[in-house]
């Protein structure tokens, strides 16, 4: 008899480890799986089912891609468009992903330029040896109603942090950033007792928001735009802001 009894716990052991297996949400197997074959180092932010096909869509830090449910086939890189309602259905949720909380970023870390009522505001990573930059910052320098938060996101050499450190170190920050970055007139040197700058904490917050490329601009919802936005491309974002 309890031979007997042993044998039917061990049996009832198994039915509910394999009820408990049966039960576990579709997305947090995916999310161990896709952790596990991908390799060491990758961490999954999100799994949730498509809107198409059986699919499910996995996000790490921005990037989207899709996987079956059981994580035999996975696609890098494509969009799914809607054709019926012309939507980008990928970018949407990579542009949601992507979004920040504007209200939290470090302002007393920006360089900060008002003009007219300052109503408009974003918030732009820069390096100092950015070209794109530049064109950028001569389009806001045209414009009025608005506050540009500069974040000197140095990324390209290192002769960047040098120069935000200089320029950090001014008594007129914002000017010194303009001269260098409309007319190329570069910031005196940093004195030796000029050792505090945010120069890393900038560069890990922009790891952290995973971007890549600069300028970067964000908007007061939290979206961001990459690259160098003309003056017409401003005003309509400004515009379907309101």
């Amino acid at each position: 008899m309890k031979i007997i009894r042993i044998t039917v716990a061990l049996v009832l052991g198994a039915f509910v480890a394999i009820a408990c297996a049966n039960t576990e949400a579709p997305e947090v197997r995916i999310k161990k799986l896709v952790e596990e074959r991908l390799g060491e180092g990758t961490t999954v932010d999100s799994v949730v089912k498509a809107q198409f096909h059986g699919l499910y869509e996995v996000r790490i830090g921005s990037e989207i891609m899709y996987t079956d449910k059981q994580v035999k086939y996975m696609v890098f890189g494509g969009h799914v468009i809607d054709l019926r309602q012309h939507k980008d259905l990928t970018r949407e949720h990579i542009d949601q992903a992507e979004k920040i909380t504007f209200a939290d970023l470090p302002f007393d870390s920006a360089i900060k330029m008002v003009k007219g009522n300052g109503k408009r505001v974003i918030a732009v990573f820069e390096d100092p040896n950015c070209g794109y930059c530049k064109r950028l910052r001569h389009t806001l320098t045209d414009m009025d109603n608005v506050t540009v938060y500069t974040f000197m996101y140095n990324i390209l050499a290192d002769d960047s942090f040098v120069k935000a450190k200089n320029v950090w170190c001014t008594g007129d920050r914002l000017k010194a950033w303009d001269d260098w970055m409309l007319t190329g007139k570069a910031p005196a040197n940093a004195p030796d007792t000029c050792t505090a700058n945010p120069n890393d904490k900038i560069l890990a917050l922009g790891k952290k928001f995973h971007i890549n490329a600069t300028p970067t601009i964000f908007f007061a919802d939290g979206t961001r735009v990459p690259g160098a936005l003309g003056a017409a491309e401003l005003e309509e974002k400004w515009a379907a802001l309101q």
